[in-house]
């Protein structure tokens, strides 16, 4: 058997679970959540994002997520999926009538009319022009429908995507994702899978303080593989990166342009940006349409796995192939689930209640960037922001034990934030929450850094 050397874990996806400040929060913990954790580790195969897992919970409720022994911690990740919130009792209404309903499974050349009333309202609330639906199980397959999709329609086989990319652990998918932790070690990946930087205005590697220079060098690279490569099918990316990045509206309109004049697809993977997470339905918004919008993630509402892909009319012409021919493909009772959330975001305004906090958020985080110098950057949209900490304001060096250390003592306050890159503390919480959890958030940073720093 191959025994790797032990090698360094990349956090480009997530916090440390194996460094000294996590073995030192592990043994805080009392002796029933160590057992727990323990037995965790001894039957899952170990992963390094997610073994040694970090406590071991009871309830998730809301915004919120709960221990063992009752401790409440306001979740700024969730995986994605509590958009709605945690257990949402519409969405858990809307599941149990489905099951009542001797409904819960639909085998393949049937349809249900949950599965067609979800398709239906996703046509409502996307951009104009979106109008033909495909569901599958989770993330990583609806990349493959989209990338599928996009080869079949253009007869082409090669992609761009973007470096530190995230797109799912699929074949395809983790080849046009752009981080070595998850290909190396896998052999020969998808081949004519082209990357290119995102647009990062706070770290260009140029040094260029100009947004339309710093875009169009970001812009060149994308160019500079179509003109020796005529047989690109699509260019895969999150209009918004999961770090976050945003670029700008003139980079995304370039974008645009670069992939009509081509004739290639855009496909944006909005996974984690849709269904209102930036302050809009869909990140898109802020930019240009897709051709391609996929799905997932709060789609099944945080009850169960949902994901899938929204395009144009015009690409229905693949009545000959099957490039979703999933088992759960209109499971009904992941599309009641789905629905009941969409529903709830409209009927709360929750799409508008992240655009105004968030911008209370980036605000109130502005302000301690001002008391804190090692803030140097503060990015995102709505709920979907993050927060670059450096060792100088002026160098930019990634300050990594500083975010570990913030990480763990806003734990302790009840705020579970996760880091990303590194040093990057991220923010992704339900949309649910109020501009009192929000005071909860700054509080906990705030003592957090007068703590470590």
């Amino acid at each position: 058997m191959h025994n790797p050397p032990d090698k360094k874990v990349s956090t480009e996806q997530g916090d440390n679970n194996s460094s000294e400040l996590r073995k030192q929060y592990n043994q805080s913990l009392d002796e029933h959540t160590r057992y727990w954790i323990n037995e965790d580790a001894r039957y899952f195969l170990h992963q390094a994002l997610s073994t040694p897992v970090m406590n071991v919970l009871s309830k998730t409720e809301g915004a919120y997520i709960y221990d063992l022994n009752g401790k409440k911690y306001l979740d700024l990740h969730g995986n994605g999926v509590h958009n709605a919130g945690f257990s949402n009792p519409e969405v858990i209404k809307a599941a149990i009538h489905q099951l009542n309903e001797h409904l819960a499974f639909t085998p393949r050349r049937y349809t249900n009319i949950p599965a067609v009333q979800l398709a239906k309202k996703l046509v409502e609330i996307t951009p104009e022009g979106l109008d033909r639906v495909l569901f599958c199980p989770g993330g990583s397959e609806a990349i493959e429908m989209a990338i599928a999709l996009a080869k079949q329609v253009t007869g082409r086989w090669k992609t761009i995507s973007y470096w530190d990319s995230y797109h799912g652990n699929g074949f395809q998918a983790s080849t046009v994702g752009g981080e070595e932790h998850f290909t190396n070690g896998q052999g020969p990946m998808m081949p004519g899978a082209f990357h290119v930087e995102f647009p990062n205005y706070y770290r260009n590697p140029w040094g260029f303080t100009d947004q339309k220079q710093i875009d169009d060098e970001y812009l060149r690279q994308i160019t500079n593989i179509l003109h020796r490569n005529p047989d690109i099918a699509a260019l895969i990316a999150e209009p918004v990166s999961a770090t976050p990045v945003v670029p700008s509206e003139y980079y995304w309109q370039q974008v645009r342009k670069i992939c009509d004049d081509y004739g290639i697809f855009l496909i944006f993977d909005e996974i984690i940006e849709g269904l209102g997470r930036t302050g809009k339905w869909f990140a898109c918004e802020h930019f240009v349409t897709p051709d391609v919008l996929v799905l997932g993630k709060s789609l099944g509402g945080g009850i169960v796995p949902l994901a899938g892909i929204v395009t144009k009319e015009k690409y229905n012409i693949l009545q000959h192939r099957s490039i979703g021919h999933f088992t759960h493909e209109k499971n009904p009772l992941s599309c009641a689930a789905g629905l009941a959330a969409i529903r709830y975001i409209e009927k709360h305004r929750l799409v508008q209640n992240a655009e105004q906090l968030g911008n209370y958020l980036v605000e109130q985080l502005k302000q301690l960037q001002q008391q804190f110098p090692v803030i140097g950057n503060i990015a995102g949209r709505g709920f979907h922001l993050g927060i670059d900490l450096v060792q100088n304001p002026g160098t930019k060096e990634r300050a990594d034990h500083l975010a570990e250390a913030v990480m763990y003592h806003c734990l302790q306050q009840g705020v579970a934030l996760k880091v990303i890159e590194g040093n990057i503390l991220t923010m992704r919480p339900s949309l649910v929450i109020t501009k009192e959890d929000c005071d909860l958030i700054i509080h906990a940073l705030q003592l957090s850094f007068e703590q470590v720093i």
